[in-house]
């Protein structure tokens, strides 16, 4: 069996398997982690395997690297990109900047390194509001994500810009969708991820991370959710909540980037070791800064 393969290989390279909860079910299955953004982060950041196989897009890999460079950090499918961290790169954050010398610059992980490195810290959905809000009595640049920046901008009433960057998977919900489904299933709670636009997130239950919502989720009382995110977060959470029942808020809710990688995938980067993740070291310095500020702030 390939999973049998995949666990050989693992144990004689000294690697580890590391997935975000968008991944397909049978890659979630055979990783030894699975995560979002901020947990896998973190596990990148004190593993002590020599290798990091990262299934997931390009930007996590990365995000491995910075904060384990003397590991070698595989991305199974070089295609597997975020639109994204594409909608900045940094000679537009260097040119705002020299116009807004005053703003506090603040990154989604949803980016790339050299834009890490010109930062002055990262968040991801899952703490964003903890280290923005530590921020809120001074000016600030969000990037890339206009969608969450806006939610937290509106909920505190922040002196901070927003980047116009999206997420092409959660910007396209509509209320439409909400007032369809809600219809359908009067007895579900609505849990969305903040990558959503404004007028959904003010419709929701709950408004949180991957991570976020399925702790949500599996702790609260009711049986029946309506999940506004991409649907690999459904396979944790039906494992961890058999009793309960799940509806996808939208049939477009499928990242097609984070399904590209398969679990042959997985198995040619154990053998091959193909395609390992580098960052310019001068790049990754300043870059690790911004993301161990993120670790010790949240």
């Amino acid at each position: 069996m390939i999973q049998d393969e995949i666990l050989k290989l693992k144990k004689e390279k000294n690697a580890i398997i590391l997935a975000h909860y968008y991944q397909d079910k049978e890659v979630q299955d055979i990783a030894d982690f699975v995560g979002d953004s901020l947990e896998l982060s973190r596990i990148a950041s004190t593993t002590n395997h020599k290798m990091i196989i990262f299934c997931g897009v390009n930007f996590m890999a990365e995000t491995a690297k910075i904060l384990s460079p003397e590991k070698k950090v595989i991305l199974p499918v070089k295609e597997a990109i975020c639109p994204m961290a594409m909608m900045i790169d940094k000679e537009k954050l260097l040119a705002y900047k020299k116009l807004n010398p005053d703003r506090v610059v603040i990154c989604y992980v949803n980016s790339y390194a050299d834009v890490k490195a010109l930062s002055d810290v990262c968040v991801t959905s899952s703490n964003a509001e903890k280290i923005i809000t530590t921020y809120k009595d001074q000016k600030m640049l969000y990037i890339p994500d206009k969608n969450l920046g806006t939610y937290l901008k509106d909920k505190y009433h922040l002196d901070i810009d927003i980047w116009p960057g999206f997420c092409c998977i959660h910007n396209n919900l509509k209320t439409d969708e909400v007032d369809t489904m809600r219809k359908a299933h009067p007895k579900a709670l609505l849990l969305i991820h903040p990558e959503s636009p404004l007028a959904l997130l003010k419709m929701a239950d709950y408004v949180g991370s991957t991570k976020g919502i399925i702790d949500f989720a599996s702790k609260s009382e009711a049986k029946e959710f309506i999940i506004g995110t991409e649907e690999g977060i459904l396979h944790p959470l039906r494992k961890r909540n058999p009793d309960k029942t799940f509806y996808l808020l939208s049939e477009g809710l499928r990242c097609y980037d984070m399904k590209l990688t398969k679990i042959e995938d997985v198995l040619r980067a154990l053998k091959e070791e193909t395609f390992e993740i580098t960052v310019d070291p001068n790049i990754l310095v300043d870059a690790k800064k911004a993301l161990d500020k993120m670790l010790e702030m949240s």
